[in-house]
């Protein structure tokens, strides 16, 4: 691709970031133990579909505004971290329906825009994309744009792969779950404690 330099490298060192445990990677396998493959799966593309939006507007430099704003840092950041805590406070606080309501096929619908709005929510992302991805890119190119939008598709590519491994890995114990619904109710307030914990980590940091 013109314009972008030690290609190799950028993607060795964005797969090791994908690895990096947060809270995307929580969301995507809570969903897969609670609500099985296809919901993991669906979710995995809709963090996907969050990180393109981050890398478009990037690309154009709507994310800068972020970054040098203040206020529109503190509102996107409020707004990510009260979802995360919105998220986990349901889980926290769900009551126990057992074998027979984790059986019912969940919403695609609902476990993709939770993936999404999980995903732009976080102004972290937009700030990484910035900071990131502008290290790989040529000062001469021709088409910075182009060679962002390029280098971000590379990266949310690899993350999705990821994610959908986590997904598939994780729905292959939804039936442990099914038949210990005990244990299934406590991973639930463990994994709502942990958005939580990513809400309010998110809401304090600077």
């Amino acid at each position: 691709m013109p314009g972008v330099h030690d290609y190799w490298l950028f993607i060795a060192t964005g797969i090791l970031l994908n690895l990096t445990p947060g809270q995307d990677t929580m969301f995507v396998i809570g969903r897969s133990i609670t609500d099985g493959r296809r919901a993991g799966i669906t979710a995995a593309l809709g963090i996907s579909t969050g990180a393109l939006v981050h890398t478009g507007l990037a690309a154009i430099g709507l994310s800068a505004i972020l970054a040098t704003s203040t206020v529109a840092f503190t509102a996107v950041k409020l707004a990510g971290a009260a979802y995360l805590v919105y998220l986990g406070i349901r889980l926290m606080i769900a009551k126990d329906q057992g074998a027979a309501a984790m059986a019912v096929p969940p919403k695609k619908s609902s476990a993709y825009l939770q993936g999404v709005l999980t995903n732009v929510l976080n102004p972290k992302v937009a700030l990484f994309f910035l900071a990131f991805l502008p290290q790989f890119i040529d000062a001469a190119a021709p088409s910075k744009p182009l060679a962002f939008l390029f280098l971000g598709a590379t990266f949310v590519a690899t993350g999705t792969a990821w994610c959908l491994v986590l997904a598939l890995a994780a729905a292959r114990l939804r039936g442990f779950f099914l038949s210990n619904p005990t244990i299934r109710t406590l991973v639930d307030r463990v994994t709502g404690a942990v958005f939580i914990v990513l809400g309010l980590r998110l809401a304090w940091s600077q």
